[in-house]
């Protein structure tokens, strides 16, 4: 079987390492195999974690959501459910918005919510 002389492509692929490795402390932006696991160990992070960010928000928002509903006597199922009933499409976020920056929109929200809880 011939030798393989890998020229290029082995340097072009340690540079690639190296470069995603740069701000990492001591032998990890230094070394290429520490940089290597250290490289393949924050992409596995960063994969996971932007999986994790919208549950994490989503979360917040109902929150928020369920915050603001109770300040007008209203559970945030019950917030949801009148909603719903009343055939108003806003989503998590929109509300958690409007309960935070436009107290008084929301507060004809929540009424709209108790009037179809109550024709239901």
């Amino acid at each position: 079987m011939p030798r393989v002389k890998r020229g290029n492509k082995r340097v072009q692929r340690r540079k690639k390492i190296l470069k995603l490795a740069k701000g990492y402390r001591l032998t990890k932006s230094k070394l290429h195999r520490s940089a290597k696991e250290s490289v393949d160990r924050a992409l596995r992070f960063a994969y996971r974690d932007r999986r994790a960010k919208k549950r994490d928000f989503r979360s917040l928002w109902i929150i928020r959501v369920g915050a603001a509903a109770r300040k007008h006597d209203l559970s945030y199922s019950k917030f949801m459910s009148g909603l719903k009933k009343a055939s108003v499409a806003l989503d998590r976020k929109t509300l958690a918005e409007i309960a935070v920056k436009d107290p008084e929109t929301f507060a004809q929200l929540t009424e709209t919510a108790k009037a179809a809880l109550a024709a239901a």
